[in-house]
């Protein structure tokens, strides 16, 4: 029997989380699964784990208002203090690259844990692109005794930072395995507003935005472009779940409020929001992890962004790093929406990102390598 400890804190850590937690789940008699959260975000967080009915075992409630990295961090890495002595888990895992996720392997390497990164690998080469994601990852990767890595393209980043081969494990990303018990195609929406949406008779262009680095003006050339096309092109809407960060706010009220077509939402637990991307014609977002979602559901991405993490989505086509000017913001949805050639080529790329079998396979090297009762997982290619 071996005590593996899960750790995090925000809503896409347990989206891609729970599977990986139902799954070790499945095997009682030789591990028992601890499910630690700090609660850097709280309602999103507990939307999340009431969807996959998961009950958390410790839960840090460290969020606070106005909190800040710092705040998070120093909480974060204290009551993982606590926990950690009083389980003595065999081995941590944490996933992907918040601050949730650096303090989680920072806290057990101090108390002598081994960390398995889940989601590792990822790079844009630019320590403040995004930030502080970049840095929580690569920082996350230096203490990591395992790296599950979703991408071969993320393991040759790992490789390249002389990472022993022998503790990288290609499984494919665990957010298709959550996507998939999701989506369905019988969904009914709750939310009034998303009802009143014309998804049969409209193209629904989801949008979504909240990256630090977008903040003022960036944003406001991304509302601007966007307010331009749904005024050009009459069979649009757009569905912009806003996020509640209040400089994002702001700056929506003052460029999006009000006007017809497109319908500004409170942000939506992820349930709904997986059924509307799967309802929707095209996606614009500066989100990491929809990049991975999108395509697997057939629809194309616009990142605005300068970098992405995620360049596999790009080579293959299913993505685009268009970045926030308004002019190309503007010409880049325009194209999508006019040109059926384009649009075709880019929903239907294949997706790079995974089969729905990631969680089975990260759990099979933990037991490969904690119990050696199994064989070595087939990389994901």
């Amino acid at each position: 029997m071996i005590k593996v400890m899960a750790v995090f804190g925000t809503r896409p850590e347990v989206i891609k989380m729970a599977p990986v937690v139902l799954e070790l789940k499945k095997h009682v008699h030789s591990v028992e699964t601890i499910v630690a959260v700090t609660a850097q975000h709280r309602q999103m967080l507990d939307q999340v784990l009431h969807l996959f009915k998961i009950k958390p075992d410790y839960d840090l409630d460290i969020m606070a208002q106005g909190q800040t990295l710092f705040d998070i961090t120093s909480r974060a890495m204290m009551g993982l203090k606590e926990v950690l002595e009083r389980e003595k888990p065999d081995l941590v895992l944490v996933h992907g690259d918040t601050t949730t996720t650096f303090a989680g392997a920072l806290a057990s390497y101090y108390e002598q844990v081994p960390v398995g990164h889940v989601e590792a690998g990822l790079r844009t080469g630019d320590i403040y692109s995004p930030f502080p994601e970049e840095m929580n990852r690569k920082l996350t990767g230096s203490i990591a005794a395992f790296h599950f890595a979703p991408t071969m393209r993320a393991k040759e980043n790992l490789l390249r930072e002389n990472v022993n081969e022998r503790s990288v494990y290609v499984t494919g990303n665990t957010v298709i395995d959550a996507l998939m018990k999701t989506v369905r195609h019988d969904y009914d929406f709750a939310d009034e507003s998303l009802r009143s949406v014309d998804f049969e008779h409209r193209r629904v262009i989801l949008l979504t935005t909240h990256r630090r680095e977008n903040l003022g003006e960036p944003m406001r050339h991304i509302y601007r472009a966007l307010r331009s096309i749904v005024n050009e092109i009459d069979d649009t809407e757009i569905v912009f779940p806003v996020h509640r960060n209040p400089l994002v706010r702001k700056v929506v009220n003052e460029e999006l409020a009000g006007l017809d077509r497109i319908h500004l939402i409170e942000p939506l637990d992820y349930e709904p929001f997986a059924n509307l991307m799967s309802r929707s014609y095209l996606v614009l977002t500066d989100s990491g992890g929809i990049q991975e979602e999108a395509p697997s559901l057939g629809k194309p991405v616009l990142v605005l962004r300068n970098t992405t993490e995620r360049p596999e989505a790009v080579k293959a086509g299913t993505v685009a790093l268009i970045g926030t000017e308004k002019d190309v913001v503007y010409n880049m949805t325009k194209h999508l929406l006019t040109d059926a050639a384009a649009y075709s080529a880019m929903s239907n790329a294949v997706n790079p990102y995974g089969d729905g079998k990631s969680s089975e396979r990260i759990v099979q090297a933990i037991l490969h390598e904690l119990t050696g009762s199994r064989s070595r997982p087939d990389e994901f290619l």
